[in-house]
């Protein structure tokens, strides 16, 4: 079972599989793992389980740790902040989640003050210009309520967090709608990253 591994300079940790979106472009949808054998956990592994995999690893030789795998991290948001803490105890190193901005909906709650003092990046799946397009390519449990709980977890986590990204993935997306979610992330106060299409 894959709970921690690495690609480029960052230590990615998969501590779920639950997602309440179904992306048509997502990498798991294409294979059992990218930069590992497999990401399909056999079940979720335990805060003690996660902290232990880390720690058989030297957390100063990366850049960052990045909470991304093949699921949705705020599914587990009461693990993956207790385990923020755990690092933030034996490093310094940056701290980044990739996510699809929809913790509010799936905590019901707001969550973005949790990030506050545990995440220097958060990173977030835009994925398209409007609530329309958005659904029809996310596939997203919560309907078209997701597009703007996605933008207001934005607006929302920049306030607590260094950095905030949202991005979309070049080649999945309509040229003049990358320009519009230019646009949407200029409005929201965040940066806007376009991010390569990986395919297996």
């Amino acid at each position: 079972m894959t709970i921690t591994y690495e690609h480029e300079k960052s230590l990615y940790l998969n501590i779920t599989n639950r997602c309440p979106n179904n992306c048509e472009f997502c990498v798991r949808t294409q294979a059992d793992g990218f930069y590992a054998d497999s990401l399909w956990l056999e079940r979720e592994p335990s805060f003690d389980e996660i902290t232990a995999d880390i720690g058989k690893r030297v957390l100063n030789k990366y850049d960052s740790v990045v909470f991304c795998g093949y699921g949705e991290p705020t599914e587990r948001i009461d693990d993956m902040l207790r385990v923020c803490r755990w690092i933030r105890e034996q490093s310094e190193i940056k701290i980044r989640v990739n996510t699809n901005g929809l913790s509010d909906l799936i905590n019901k709650r707001r969550t973005a003050p949790d990030f506050k003092g545990l995440f220097d990046i958060v990173s977030i799946s835009l994925n398209a210009a409007d609530a329309e397009e958005y659904d029809k390519v996310c596939h997203s449990v919560y309907g078209r309520e997701a597009f703007d709980a996605m933008l207001s977890f934005a607006a929302d986590v920049k306030n607590f967090v260094p950095e905030v990204v949202l991005s979309v993935v070049e080649g999945t997306i309509p040229e003049e709608d990358i320009k519009k979610c230019g646009l949407i992330a200029e409005k929201a106060g965040v940066k806007l990253r376009i991010r390569e299409y990986i395919k297996n």
